[in-house]
């Protein structure tokens, strides 16, 4: 006897896939995924859009429950490290809130193939389906991935494109010698009508205050505790300054009319990894561009201390007030601490140079207890304050209208410095060399050195 096949013919359109979940009676819970790349006008105009689109679309399916709209606004596609709109999208539905997800285009939902196959790889495990609208691409569909690759390339080599297009005219800027700040977290600067940078005074009074403060011995780390406890904003409009912030205000050339263009580069237009430019691609150096809160000598002048400072700092020290201060004039070693009498009554901490017993001659520089070095600096910050009064009238002929690196008395320099502070030994002193009892230099941050000994007391 002869097999006979028997043809069933298909009852459900290929794509239509939406329409299974309704035959059952069970409405499919469907979610919308929105986004622009960038937060300008008219791209929020399209961002609200496409919110707008989708939240009355999906309400007006009967077969639809509607979830939500997950959107993400001035946020590239080209990886989703920062896309949290996305990223929640994506985590709902793997926990099971989400069946359908919609989006206007492939472009919309990744730039990045990769990104955009594993997303929609992990989604068709747990169940759930996407559809690209713009596309018509459902991708429980058996064709879905092969056209979700193909298209997920073309967005990817567009994006490739425009940045290369971007870059381009970015650097032909840099060329042409046209200089641009982010305006809104630089410091001392407004964006001027021809588009150049104006001085904003006030903010030019912070930036001096900086550079004064610098060149009368203080370190960064002092400069941002000053700023913070008096309540001055950073660039960025925080209440808290950092040191590091401090020193990008210090090392800037734009502070003194002149600009540096290209000083980084995008690596990769995919992850957007930026990179400091250490020659690699050709940097442009703009003299006299705008109009300089800082003259050219003073800038000069804090970035040679900066370069003598950063050499000096490299010495070794604990978190001791002073370690890595005190030095040996004999073998240029630094002096330590060292317990007297430890099991008795007479027991004290003494500091002398760690090598005075370790060479083969015997170092004769006295040891000196806590109490007599602080008492030494007291002694130099006050002479240092006689030459400072005469250096303040120096600074603000110069233009920076400054606060001394000391504390301050109704905005003078103080005629008598009576106790010690440890911000003023830090910010100040960069070490100590001790010869004998009658020589004892302090060499300050800037240079500057004083001498003085027992005798002076």
């Amino acid at each position: 006897m002869g097999k006979s096949v028997i043809t069933i013919p298909a009852t459900k359109e290929k794509g239509d896939f939406e329409k299974a979940a309704a035959a059952g009676g069970k409405k499919r819970r469907v979610a919308a995924y929105a986004r622009v790349s960038t937060d300008h006008e008219e791209q929020h105009s399209s961002y609200e859009a496409q919110v707008d689109y989708y939240t009355s679309y999906i309400n007006s399916r009967e077969d639809w429950e509607f979830v939500a709209v997950y959107a993400d606004e001035g946020i590239t596609g080209c990886n989703t490290n920062k896309r949290d709109g996305f990223k929640k999208m994506v985590e709902d539905a793997l926990s099971g809130y989400i069946d359908l997800i919609l989006t206007k285009s492939v472009s919309r939902f990744a730039r990045n193939t990769v990104d955009s196959l594993t997303t929609i790889r992990k989604l068709k495990e747990n169940q759930v389906e996407c559809y690209f609208e713009k596309e018509n691409i459902w991708t429980f569909d058996g064709r879905g991935e092969l056209l979700l690759t193909i298209m997920s390339s073309l967005a990817q080599e567009e994006s490739r494109s425009i940045s290369e297009n971007c870059t381009w005219g970015q650097r032909k800027r840099f060329a042409d010698g046209k200089v641009t700040v982010p305006f809104g977290r630089f410091l001392g600067y407004d964006r001027g009508n021809d588009g150049n940078l104006v001085v904003n005074e006030e903010e030019a009074k912070v930036v001096r205050q900086i550079y004064g403060l610098f060149l009368q011995g203080r370190s960064p780390y002092a400069i941002a505790r000053r700023l913070t406890e008096k309540g001055i904003l950073s660039p960025g409009g925080k209440t808290r300054w950092s040191q590091s912030t401090v020193k990008s205000i210090l090392t800037n050339e734009k502070y003194k009319g002149d600009a540096l263009l290209q000083k980084g580069y995008t690596v990769d237009f995919l992850t957007k990894k930026k990179k400091a430019n250490r020659g690699e691609l050709p940097q442009y150096y703009v003299e006299g561009n705008h109009e300089a809160i800082i003259s050219s000598s003073v800038f000069q002048k804090v970035q040679m201390m900066m370069a003598v400072r950063s050499r000096q700092q490299k010495r070794q020290s604990s978190g001791d007030l002073l370690a890595g201060k005190i030095k040996c004039g004999d073998c240029g070693g630094w002096y330590g601490p060292k317990v007297w009498h430890s099991n008795d009554a007479y027991r004290r901490v003494v500091w002398q140079c760690n090598h005075k017993f370790g060479g083969e001659k015997k170092c004769t520089t006295p040891h000196l207890t806590e109490k007599q070095i602080k008492e030494f600096f007291v002694r130099v910050v006050n002479l240092l304050l006689r030459e400072n009064r005469e250096k303040a009238g120096k600074l603000r002929a110069a233009g920076i209208r400054e606060e001394n690196g000391l504390r301050q008395q109704n905005g003078e320099i103080p005629h008598i410095y009576e106790e010690f502070d440890e911000d003023d030994w830090r910010s100040l002193v960069d070490y100590v060399t001790v010869f004998s009892r009658e020589d004892i230099r302090f060499t300050f941050w800037d240079g500057r050195e004083i001498c003085i000994g027992f005798l002076a007391f």
